[in-house]
């Protein structure tokens, strides 16, 4: 299935949300450390209610290491700066999602790394900076899924 990566995050409840998305479309999620919060926090388990027990999760030491770990996949990176529409990309099952974190997104030198066409946006109107991460993890997570036919597995 599909693997979620999480740079950097900083809102417990944004994280819980994913994580609870994670287990409920058969995704993988990983977090890129540092974390703006302890995997214990309350807000995260409240937020992801008891579906850690059954989310596959994995926590990076740095980008280099998460990086290192998807060699050889395909990763696409999803930022308000990519240059082409996430519904226009056609995904596969095994895909990677990158997304940074709330208050900053993906530094420069990370979204550099991928290519023009692994550079994805979310569309939205004119004046808007951002959706909330989780809605944004799940707008691109159900459409990747929608094109493998919404084929269960992890």
């Amino acid at each position: 299935m599909f693997d979620i990566v999480l740079y950097e995050p900083e809102i417990p409840p944004n994280t819980g949300n994913i994580l609870r998305l994670a287990a409920n479309t058969g995704c993988r999620l990983h977090l890129v450390q540092p974390l703006g919060f302890r995997l214990n926090d309350r807000a995260l388990k409240r937020s992801g209610l008891d579906y850690g027990d059954i989310a596959h999760m994995v926590v990076h030491d740095d980008w280099a290491a998460c990086a290192a770990h998807f060699s050889g996949r395909r990763l696409y990176a999803i930022s308000t700066r990519g240059e082409g529409a996430y519904g226009d990309a056609r995904f596969e099952r095994d895909d990677v999602f990158v997304f940074g974190p709330e208050t900053r997104g993906l530094p420069a030198g990370v979204l550099a790394a991928f290519a023009s066409d692994r550079r994805l946006r979310i569309p939205m109107v004119d004046g808007s900076r951002s959706l909330n991460l989780s809605n944004a993890v799940a707008v691109v997570v159900y459409e990747a899924w929608r094109q493998s036919g919404f084929a269960a597995g992890r």
